[in-house]
């Protein structure tokens, strides 16, 4: 059940290594009135499964702390993301923003049942170092006249790695609930966006095509399968794991002409994949006699 879980997670990394394409390809849509969209497309799936079966609707009746978590983790997590990248430069808020891998395997220490070893701490690590690889190839400058991007971009990290710590405590809480998750994270990216946005539509029917590819995988189904990750699969691997998506959406930029080739890219890919390799060693190659199982 947890390899099951961590390969199900794993899929949520994929999902978000295709973000940046799609969103560049989805036009100039402002990012509160891409995000009310595309979460709105993103609750279709699940909107339709308990339309077909009911009784699932009384799985979405859970306590407040639940609910709290969830639109706290999705929209929290966007509107800091939003709020650090309009106060900060792009490439220093979003290494900071990428701290959150790290602090879910450091977090995960607290978990029951869960221990922190030094190859998940040096597996997150060297994946950390990857994506300064690959973030970095105009320099990087922190600047104080940047701190409130700053201060988001961390507050950004510590939600999305908060909510994915604590989702893992909800694991009797069913995967339905992203489907309510991601409809009050539309409704209020909606109210950020009449609030604070003009309105852009697409202009072409390929920017629909992305949008729409969005609210399915990225923005969707990635949500999903990463819930269930989390709570039925090994938690420490799928964080390291998780510095993977800037390089495979590097990589695919790569692919489609939009990013161009380096020994840059390279030594990210040997740094992040190595990290993972590394952070997987128990799932991988087993745990060593001498080393005792954690409990359950």
């Amino acid at each position: 059940m947890k390899i099951k879980g961590t390969l199900i997670g794993f899929t949520a990394i994929l999902m978000w290594s295709l973000l940046a394409l799609m969103t560049a390809a989805s036009g100039t849509m402002p990012p509160f009135q891409l995000s009310a969209i595309t979460f709105a497309i993103g609750s279709l799936p699940g909107i339709v499964l308990l339309a077909l079966r009911p009784e699932r609707l009384k799985l979405l009746r859970q306590p407040g702390k639940v609910w709290l978590t969830g639109i706290g983790g999705l929209f929290g997590y966007h509107f800091l993301y939003f709020t650090a990248l309009r106060n900060a430069p792009a490439v220093e808020a979003g290494l900071i923003a990428y701290l959150w891998p790290l602090f879910i395997v450091v977090g995960s220490a607290l978990l029951p049942g869960e221990r922190l070893r030094w190859y998940h701490l040096a597996g997150a690590l060297s994946g950390l170092a990857g994506t300064v690889a690959i973030v970095s190839r105009a320099g990087i400058s922190f600047e104080g006249t940047y701190l409130v991007g700053y201060g988001a971009a961390f507050l950004c990290a510590f939600t999305w790695s908060g909510y994915s710590l604590l989702t893992r405590r909800f694991d009797a809480v069913s995967t339905d609930v992203v489907t309510g998750f991601c409809l009050a994270t539309s409704l209020l990216s909606l109210f950020c966006h009449l609030a604070l946005e003009t309105t852009v539509w697409p202009a072409h029917g390929s920017e629909w095509l992305a949008i729409v590819g969005l609210g399915l995988l990225p923005v969707g189904a990635a949500f999903y399968a990463w819930d269930y990750g989390v709570k039925s699969g090994d938690i420490q691997i799928l964080g390291a794991a998780s510095y993977a998506a800037p390089l495979l959406s590097t990589l695919i930029l790569v692919l489609f002409g939009f990013a161009e080739p380096s020994f840059r890219i390279a030594l990210a890919c040997l740094l992040i994949t190595g990290g993972a390799v590394l952070a997987a060693r128990d799932m991988l190659f087993g745990r060593r006699k001498s080393e005792p199982a954690p409990a359950e």
